[in-house]
């Protein structure tokens, strides 16, 4: 019984002083007020001119044009050469029937 008190003095020691924090003060923030608005300041300088830009890409392939109009009529050609005289026949005689006539109207 007394290591069972002892035990327990310490487990309440231990306890008590792990309950007893101090308090925490808020402390309060203060808050700032604009005034008055300044005088405008002085205008500044110009600034440095800009470089030149890069040069841009080409353009793309334009569409195909339309047909041309067809062209004049040539001229007539000349006339061919003159074709070698015939040979003579063998004694035949060839005879050349006329067309046949259509129907009636």
């Amino acid at each position: 019984m007394k290591n069972s008190m002892l035990i327990l003095a310490v487990f309440a020691t231990l306890g008590l002083s792990a309950c007893d924090r101090p308090a925490v003060v808020a402390v309060p923030v203060p808050v700032a007020v604009p005034g008055p608005a300044g005088p405008a300041g002085a205008t500044g300088g110009q600034g440095a001119t800009g470089g030149q830009g890069a040069t841009g890409g080409q353009g793309a392939t334009g569409s195909t044009g339309e047909t041309g109009s067809q062209g004049n009529q040539g001229n007539q050609g000349n006339d061919g050469s003159k074709g070698a005289p015939g040979r003579p026949g063998d004694g035949t005689t060839v005879i050349v029937m006329p067309a046949a006539s259509g129907p009636a109207r």
